[in-house]
């Protein structure tokens, strides 16, 4: 089944999550459920892994921080060089991986709504 190309508002549901990617900053991680929610998509995390499986070339994304709600890097299908590949990325970012391979989402987990630290003297 094709992904539908026009959600609420006719967006492209895509381009919404493509969009709350982007905003994951460096050293940190979402679920697929946390961008597929914050793209005003509940309930579609697997919508989300498609639209970072089918990223058009060229397009800069930090697809690398979005990982699975137990924690963990998602498996590809015996793919395990691209879910190494994945966590390299993360762990160049400061994402600490346990011994069995998880993130702790409290530590790293990515809050939108939390205000950046600010500057002394600003």
């Amino acid at each position: 089944m094709a992904p539908e190309k026009s959600g609420k508002g006719g967006a492209d549901p895509f381009k919404k999550i493509y969009a709350v990617v982007k905003r994951i900053p460096e050293g940190r991680v979402a679920t697929y459920g946390q961008v597929a929610s914050l793209a005003g998509l509940p309930g579609r995390a697997r919508l989300a892994g498609t639209a970072l499986r089918e990223t058009p070339e060229g397009l800069d994304l930090p697809w690398q921080r979005v990982i699975n709600a137990g924690g963990k890097v998602s498996p590809r299908g015996g793919m395990s060089v691209a879910e190494g590949y994945q966590r390299h990325l993360l762990e160049e970012e400061g994402v600490v991986f346990s011994a069995s391979g998880r993130v702790d989402l409290e530590r790293f987990g990515w809050n939108p709504d939390a205000r950046p630290p600010r500057r002394r003297g600003s």
